[in-house]
């Protein structure tokens, strides 16, 4: 079968790759569909291996070469003889998720801090920029036929965006801060407009993102390099500052924004990941009370109801696609595109079968 295989920095290789045997008893084969390129992909292509495994995975044995894709939609072709909820046929998204079940973690209900994590796509033995990938029946929540494959390739950092977003608790009425309007900024925008928000302030400095922001329709969408930034923040909130912010632009300079904007007793969740240490104001942390909390990937039981929102239209996620590229041209059309700084793609999904 054809798939994207990760071999080091700069080098992922579309490639004939064995296809996976049978199913085991809790298994799902299914065809990959469509597939988005993640920031984390993006960060394995440009300074190599990071998540995926160099030595042996302590939970799934892999090592490089890995087939990337953890963000896809599928349909199922087989199933394992154990398997209840999915039957041949089925289109899913798939929750790339590989967790233990034995750790602390797993059994206190939080398997996406699982000791032994693993993922789909970047490590384990298949992907979704393969033809063919097996997941465990837990990974797959069916679509809803409102529902078209390309959002449920989407599903996924949706579920990102989401996750952080309820760490801070945004409840209808709310003024929400976002720092960075890359995927999951923007994800997180829509999200918190979803809940209620009574009006979503974007901040983002590249022209192209700030562009596509401001065609959410959400609320003001500002240059955060301004030097009227913070001044139009306090007259938006009436002197106050905004009740929640999510930095989802991993940088010092989002932080600070967020710590410098938020009313007294605000939350921030830290959504955005940092690639290098950040300079944080802890005086101002405790002066105004703020409360700063991280964010890890996703509940990994909660597809089925970021399904449900987005299929009620309420999570337009299908919004972030920017464009749709063949398997064939994932390197030149998919990830240097999206490295490019003046690039104007925002997501770029692959369609790995037809």
């Amino acid at each position: 079968m054809k798939a994207a295989r990760f071999h080091g920095q700069k080098d992922i290789r579309i490639e004939d790759v064995a296809k996976p045997g049978a199913p085991m008893p809790d298994e799902v084969v299914v065809e990959p569909l469509y597939c988005g390129i993640c920031g984390t992909d993006l960060h394995e292509y440009v300074v190599g291996a990071i998540v995926t495994p160099t030595k042996p995975h302590p939970l799934t044995g892999v090592t490089n070469p890995q087939i990337l894709g953890h963000e896809f939609s599928a349909r199922v072709i087989e199933i394992g003889k154990d398997v209840r909820n999915v039957k041949v046929g089925d289109r899913v998204a798939i929750m790339p998720a590989i967790v233990c079940g034995r750790c602390i973690p797993c059994r206190t209900g939080r398997g996406h801090l699982c000791e032994l994590f693993a993922c789909t796509g970047l490590s384990a033995p298949t992907g979704g920029l393969g033809e063919i990938a097996v997941v465990k029946e837990y990974q797959v929540a069916k679509l809803p036929d409102s529902m078209s494959d390309i959002a449920g390739a989407l599903v996924e950092p949706a579920a990102v965006a989401a996750y952080g977003v309820d760490r801070v608790g945004v409840t209808g009425g709310d003024i929400v801060l976002v720092s960075g309007a890359g995927p999951i900024g923007a994800l997180s925008a829509l999200y918190a407009n979803a809940l209620g928000a009574s009006q979503v302030i974007i901040a983002e400095p590249n022209p192209h993102r700030a562009a596509f922001a401001k065609s959410l329709g959400l609320g003001p969408v500002l240059n955060p390099l301004d030097e009227s930034f913070g001044a139009t923040i306090m007259d938006i909130t009436e002197g106050r500052g905004v009740d929640m912010a999510v930095e989802a632009s991993g940088t010092t300079g989002g932080l600070t924004g967020c710590m410098d904007n938020i009313r007294r007793s605000g939350k921030i969740v830290q959504t955005g990941l940092h690639t290098k240490p950040a300079t944080i104001n802890a005086m101002q942390l405790s002066e105004k009370d703020i409360s700063y909390v991280g964010s890890w990937c996703y509940l990994i039981t909660d597809w089925p109801r970021v399904i449900r929102l987005a299929a009620s239209g309420k999570y337009p996620i299908e919004k972030m696609v920017s464009s749709v590229i063949d398997i064939d041209d994932v390197v030149t059309k998919g990830f240097d595109v999206l490295i490019d700084p003046k690039g104007d793609q925002m997501k770029v999904l692959v369609q790995v079968n037809k």
